[in-house]
């Protein structure tokens, strides 16, 4: 287990971690560890939100905090939506669509999604902060470990890989169903005791993480139908769309 510690820091954030194992299994075991990743990295990215909103306010607190997340992970997940919105968006063939979305550069499709969704997220988390500091804190914590949540159930073993190499192929149906539930259980728990701990009812984060990872679920059956699996980009945009469904129920409910 701590080399899939090691592999799910070192791969799905900026902290310098050695990864001594490469191999599939270790990659399951990573997917099952990435929700530990959301809670250090959503910690942090809380703490300065929290900080920042403080002293100016609840709408500049939720902007650090997203750029927090963005710059601890490199803006990897943030990338993957945006190359899945371009591919997506194309129209051609799973191979063309690939192909784009292999390619550096960001297309219409790509900008024009990358804006709604953190002004979304932006929007939700200022809600949460013009609360309360501890709310709005809370609020980003249960996106991060929502978003982690997602690259699970994306990396089911039913799940195949849309082309060989890559992160995606390596972490690509390596996770039973079985450790995908058991972490989304064990998430669900601690955001439930942190929500009370915050005022909340136990079932608002718990509701909001389901809420996500549904939307999250909606993307890659899209995703396998189109390109006949998933790709690290397709885990990416997984994440993003987990976090922002759960910042929305946060919000609206």
């Amino acid at each position: 287990m701590l080399d899939g510690l090691r592999f799910a820091f070192g791969t799905l954030s900026v902290l310098r971690v050695r990864v001594e194992r490469w191999d599939r299994p270790t990659a399951g075991r990573a997917m099952l560890a990435a929700p530990l990743v959301g809670l250090v990295l959503g910690g942090a990215a809380a703490g300065a939100g929290a900080l920042v909103a403080s002293r100016g306010g609840a709408l500049l607190g939720s902007v650090a905090a997203v750029a927090v997340l963005a710059g601890l992970t490199r803006g990897l997940h943030l990338d993957g939506l945006a190359d899945v919105a371009d591919g997506l968006g194309s129209g051609k063939p799973a191979e063309d669509a690939l192909r784009i979305m292999k390619q550096s550069d960001i297309g219409p499709f790509g900008v024009l999604t990358l804006l709604l969704v953190l002004l979304a997220q932006i929007a939700a988390l200022a809600d949460a902060f013009a609360a309360s500091a501890g709310r709005g804190a809370l609020a980003v914590l249960t996106a991060a470990v929502t978003a982690r949540c997602a690259l699970a159930w994306g990396c089911l073993r039913s799940v195949p890989a849309a082309r060989p190499g890559g992160l995606g192929a390596m972490v690509a149906g390596t996770v039973p169903v079985g450790g995908a539930l058991a972490v989304t259980a064990g998430s669900a728990l601690v955001l439930a005791l942190a929500g009370a701990a915050e005022g909340w009812s136990t079932l608002r984060q718990p509701v909001a993480l389901a809420v996500g990872l549904g939307c999250a679920w909606a993307l890659l059956r899209r995703c396998q139908r189109r390109f006949d699996g998933v790709t690290g980009d397709v885990l990416g945009a997984l994440a993003e769309t987990a976090a922002t469904g759960a910042l929305l129920v946060l919000a609206l409910v």
